[in-house]
């Protein structure tokens, strides 16, 4: 059994450690936050579902005492402060850029052989700022959005198709952004038989649309961001870590090369093993969604570039 740590414990924090918990995959789950007694109060409260949900997996909390962490499997990061309806992303960068860094340098003392999950906005620059910032081997270091758009593609997917959610595939591409994620609907499918079969292009446009704007539908209906989805998507992505279940999820990892594109961390298909992104899968893109792609890395750069700017 496995030690997940998961660094923030606010809602998404909170829910990350509450879905690692009841799949009941990792022995010990740890959560840590700057205010006082906030994390311990999170984790006790969890621990308190344990005999009724039925799960063993311990929860601790702790206030800025990483040595709790020590020997860490693996470390989800979601510190930060949240997006708020209206606030553009370039606008979470100086103050959550300063925050991940010292998250990754701390956590890496205490659990040096750890893989980083990064969930805190802006994404893709965060995944990009973790890489740069700990020089960890960069398959030890996984921005997880892709999960969570390609679960809101699947969600509106299936209800345009009106069938059940579990026989809808689907997968999103590209940054963690509204403008630059890529529904792919060209290769959604409904238990493997192609989207487009079930519905008209007007139809998947517009669940393409969607899937696009989902993070801020929700923060203008929550006013703030959302936190199940996001928590869901974690334990997905650290399962298949932890359990070595060498699953395929699109996550924002390092390119070489791959699709074109090289120093960037943007939302391609991974295989997830215990060691972290294993293997990135190519698909074979049309040239309209290699456009896509490339206009979407472009955007993600732009935003690294602001980074620079503002952690100089």
């Amino acid at each position: 059994m496995s030690k997940v740590s998961v660094i923030g414990a606010g809602n998404v924090g909170a829910s990350c450690a509450e879905y690692i918990a009841l799949k009941d995959f990792a022995s010990e789950v740890v959560l840590l936050d700057i205010k006082e007694n906030f994390a311990e109060g999170k984790a006790l409260d969890l621990m308190q579902t344990a005999t009724t949900n039925m799960f063993n997996t311990r929860i601790s909390g702790s206030t800025n005492d990483y040595s709790k962490t020590a020997n860490s499997d693996v470390v989800v990061v979601t510190s930060g402060i949240p997006r708020k309806p209206g606030m553009t992303r370039e606008e979470l960068i100086g103050t959550n850029a300063n925050i991940v860094k010292t998250v990754c340098e701390n956590v890496l003392k205490h659990s040096p052989n750890a893989i980083i999950v990064i969930v805190s906005n802006p994404m893709d620059t965060m995944t990009y700022l973790a890489l740069k910032a700990t020089g960890i081997p960069k398959n030890r270091i996984i921005g997880m959005g892709g999960i969570l758009d390609s679960s809101r593609f699947k969600t509106y997917l299936s209800g345009a198709l009106n069938c059940p959610p579990s026989d809808v595939d689907g997968m999103v591409i590209g940054g963690h952004g509204d403008t630059t994620m890529i529904p792919l609907t060209r290769l959604a499918s409904y238990k493997g038989v192609p989207a487009s079969h079930f519905a008209n292009n007007e139809v998947l446009s517009k669940v393409k649309a969607d899937t696009m704007v989902g993070g801020a539908t929700l923060t203008g209906m929550l006013g703030t961001s959302a936190w199940y989805a996001p928590g869901a998507s974690v334990s997905a992505l650290v399962q298949s870590i932890v359990c070595d279940q060498k699953k395929l999820f699109p996550c924002c990892v390092a390119l070489d090369g791959e699709y074109g594109q090289k120093d960037i961390c943007i939302g391609v298909p991974v295989i997830l093993g215990k060691n972290g992104w294993e293997k990135i899968v190519e698909l074979d893109l049309n040239e309209e969604e290699k456009a896509e792609f490339a206009k979407s890395a472009e955007a993600v750069r732009s935003m690294n570039s602001v980074l620079g700017q503002t952690t100089a």
